[in-house]
């Protein structure tokens, strides 16, 4: 029958099912943690807050002074500023260890987890929140109830275009940490990407040049986070959610490829620690 063999399609849903519980777990103990210290919490999550907005009241007076910049108008900037925002904000409070694997790897961390039945890859990212990242996921979503026009089919887009964005900033995060696998240690290369991943997602795509376009489609993907959802949101076109979610895949495919691959180059920090 089918589904019912040892990798048919009612194993895979069945793994698929366990993991979605198995991040869902995860988060809440993270966010346990997290609000037992609320104080930090609160100072953490506002004070990304401030810094978003003083960013958002740059770019008021920039274009007040010099009208539309590269033909984004300020309602176009502040759209471009949610997206990132709260994508990469439910990228690290989701997986808040993906701008610390590679430390891990060269600390010998990774034999905690590797000693737990879930798959080591997705152990580690969900393992840790980010609470700064907090004030950078709500942002967005404040941005676009102040924005004239938002109803409830702006709301469900803007989320759903959101968590593509989430996947692929911690996908190509991860990877840059993974090559610590190869490198020995890959600080510079995974601070450079997340530099210029977030440089380049946060203004707009026509100051670019085409030669440059290229690699904001690629390697730096932040015309998948940023350029392409802008439009998709713009047109209220949900044909195009699909495309996001799977490029989103094929992002996070090759960022688990690379740390499997890597993985068989690791040596054991011989820890003796257990994680619960």
């Amino acid at each position: 029958m089918i589904g019912t063999g040892r990798n048919g399609p009612g194993r895979l849903g069945g793994r698929t099912r366990a993991y979605a519980r198995f991040l869902k777990d995860a988060f809440v103990v993270n966010l346990k943690a997290t609000l037992e210290y609320r104080v930090n919490f609160i100072m953490q999550f506002f004070g990304m807050m401030l810094n978003n907005a003083a960013f958002a009241a740059f770019w008021l007076v920039l274009i007040g002074r010099t009208g539309a910049v590269g033909g984004y108008g300020f309602s176009d900037v502040m759209l471009i500023w949610a997206l990132v925002s709260t994508s990469f904000g439910l990228a690290h409070v989701v997986f808040g260890n993906i701008r610390q694997l590679g430390r891990i790897i060269m600390e010998g961390g990774l034999d905690v987890y590797l000693l737990q039945p879930k798959d080591a890859w997705i152990n580690v990212l969900a393992s840790k929140t980010v609470v700064s990242a907090w004030g950078d996921l709500a942002y967005g979503f404040i941005v676009l109830a102040l924005m004239s026009g938002t109803d409830l089919e702006r709301l469900a887009l803007f989320t759903a275009l959101a968590v593509p964005g989430a996947l692929i900033f911690a996908a190509t995060f991860s990877a840059a940490e993974s090559l610590t696998f190869f490198m020995g240690n890959s600080s510079a290369v995974s601070s450079a990407l997340t530099e210029f991943m977030l440089s380049f997602s946060l203004y707009p795509e026509g100051i670019y040049g085409h030669g440059m376009r290229w690699m904001l489609y690629s390697i730096v993907p932040s015309g998948f986070v940023a350029f392409m959802p802008l439009r998709v949101f713009r047109a209220l076109d949900w044909k195009l959610v699909p495309v996001l979610y799977l490029t989103a895949a094929a992002y996070v495919g090759l960022s688990y490829w690379l740390f499997r691959a890597g993985l068989r180059r690791y040596e054991s920090g011989n820890r003796m620690d257990a994680r619960v």
